[in-house]
Formats: structure tokens, C-alpha cells, sequence
């Protein structure tokens, strides 16, 4: 399985999962079968506000699931259309949050989950 962490500072496994996908500096990209972790820069990163391509974020690499600490309705229907499960993060770091993906205990995110209204601070997730 290949997990996308949106994170802002390169620490590998140790890095914080950061609080918005579309604005994180970084992805850090977890492959369980390969049994290591890559860093790829957020191609995306200059998009208007609630415009975000998730897929160009990513910079098209292949994945199964993102665990984000926020996202928007648009990053969420751009990653479903491709068969990509969005799951909300229940721990800071990508380590632990790994352990609780792998033990079914983050929860899948949907539409109804997304974050909106950041101007009025609608959303309240960390780091953004």
C-alpha cells in the first residue's frame, strides 16, 4: 500500500502530519510493501484557494490513501475519482499515524468532511 502524509518539514516517518493538504510544503510517500519513505515537494502549492489539483500536488505518483489533517471538498472529489481513500489523521507524526491505518483505527473522510470557509476560520484543523 502507498500512503501521501501532507507535511510541512522533511523529517521521513517522524514528520508532522500538517493540518492542510492543498497548502503543505511537502508529501512525504509511505510505500508498506517496499517498506520505506519518500519526500516529494507539493507541485501544486501556488493554486488559488479552494482550487486545489491533488493529483498534480502529488506530482502524479501512484498512491492508495492520503491521511490529512484537513482538506477541502475539491482535493477529496479529485483523490476519490481516482480511487483514492482520504482518511483523517489521529496522531501527529506519519509513524503513528501508519500504525493506525494499518490497525483500521483512522477514520475515512468524506465530502461531508471538508474543510471550508477559511477566511472566516470555518474549518479549525492545525498548521494550515
Amino acid at each position: 500500500m502507498k500512503v501521501c502524509f501532507p507535511v510541512e518539514k522533511d523529517e521521513g516517518i517522524n514528520s508532522t502530519v500538517f493540518g492542510h493538504f492543498g497548502s503543505a510544503p511537502a508529501f512525504v510517500m509511505v510505500d508498506t510493501n517496499a517498506g520505506n519513505a519518500t519526500t516529494v515537494g507539493n507541485k501544486d502549492l501556488g493554486h488559488v484557494h479552494g482550487a486545489c489539483n491533488p493529483i498534480q500536488a502529488i506530482g502524479s505518483h501512484a498512491v492508495d490513501a492520503v491521511v490529512v489533517g484537513g482538506i477541502g471538498a475539491g482535493a477529496i472529489s479529485g483523490l476519490n475519482a481516482r480511487g483514492i481513500k482520504v482518511y483523517g489523521a489521529g496522531a501527529e507524526t506519519v509513524a503513528q499515524n501508519m500504525d493506525l491505518l494499518k490497525n483500521g483505527k483512522l477514520p475515512l473522510l468524506s465530502l461531508q468532511h471538508a474543510c471550508g470557509g477559511h477566511a472566516l476560520g470555518g474549518c479549525g484543523h492545525h498548521g494550515s
